[in-house]
């Protein structure tokens, strides 16, 4: 077995082992009933999930639920939390989700034109939001929204205060005609 691979599987057992993550007594339950080790039983999972996303009804949804449930339940523990780190951590995992549904949008083909888009989607969702240090969503947000961001942050901030201008007489335009 490769390093890489004895590491994955470790990091994997410490996941499914430990006693603060919900699934924890699902994975033991299924393991005293069943009488199979708890890793396999989550990669049978885990594969039987793979088959779904490429092949079951509501893929779509599937998909957007694990990228939506898990990272809103982690998040707003971060809020609740004192540390500020996982904060940081969580709102980037939002901006590169926030950027993935916004391309998906005007890109709508993808679905239909990327074989197993579902499944890759969520495998890149599960990615970003992977309990490591370098996960998905840092490197992204690191590597290309963030110089982006820095090149283009003074003209989007001239151009929402203009926006924001007009808003502000456009309300008030009304106001004063209604009264």
């Amino acid at each position: 077995m490769s390093a890489k691979v004895a590491e994955a599987k470790e990091c994997i057992q410490r996941a499914i082992n430990d006693e603060s993550k919900p699934w924890t007594p699902l994975l033991a339950l299924a393991e005293s009933k069943s009488g199979v080790p708890r890793l396999y039983i989550f990669c049978g999972a885990v594969g039987l999930f793979a088959l779904y996303l490429m092949f079951g009804w509501a893929a779509q949804l599937l998909c957007n639920t694990v990228g939506i449930i898990y990272p809103a339940y982690i998040s707003m523990k971060a809020i609740e939390s004192a540390d500020k780190v996982d904060d940081t951590k969580w709102l980037t995992y939002w901006v590169i989700y926030a950027v993935l549904s916004t391309a998906e949008f005007f890109s709508g083909f993808l679905t239909s034109f990327i074989p197993f888009y579902w499944l890759l989607k969520c495998i890149f969702l599960v990615w970003c939001m992977a309990p490591i240090q370098q996960n998905g969503s840092v490197f992204l947000y690191h590597r290309f929204i963030r110089p982006f961001f820095l090149k283009h942050v003074s003209e989007t901030d001239a151009a929402l205060n203009k926006l924001a201008d007009k808003a502000k007489k456009m309300a008030g335009d009304i106001m004063s005609k209604n009264e």
